[in-house]
């Protein structure tokens, strides 16, 4: 993997860990995206980073880790929440933070150990 992806990666686990040291201050993540000034808003530039992060990973270079599903996921979560701030639904994002980023982290993170 290029030093670049690997940076990438990390950079995704950092805005994983923001998004878990956010939820875990509020008490929960709804109680996080409850808050709009501190957690919402921060839980959602977040899930926009990771999205545009992934998006400039290049998945050819790590064909055995298959994150064409991933990729796509994240930034078109990124483009909901860029383009439609005001419409954005927090039960999808809620659903998002619960469902996908932990399956998120650990892909990443097997990616990361792999190549670091």
């Amino acid at each position: 993997m290029s030093h670049k992806n690997l940076a990438k990666v990390a950079f995704v686990l950092e805005m994983i860990e923001n998004i878990e040291t956010g939820c875990s201050r509020h008490s929960g993540v709804n109680e996080a995206l409850d808050d709009e000034v501190e957690g919402r808003a921060a839980i959602l530039m977040f899930l926009l980073q990771i999205g545009e992060a992934l998006k400039n990973i290049d998945a050819k270079d790590m064909p055995k880790y298959d994150l064409n599903r991933e990729i796509k996921g994240a930034y078109d979560v990124r483009n909901f929440i860029a383009h439609d701030y005001e419409g954005v639904n927090i039960i999808v994002i809620e659903a998002i933070l619960k469902d996908n980023l932990p399956e998120l982290k650990v892909k990443m993170q097997k990616l990361f150990d792999d190549w670091s």
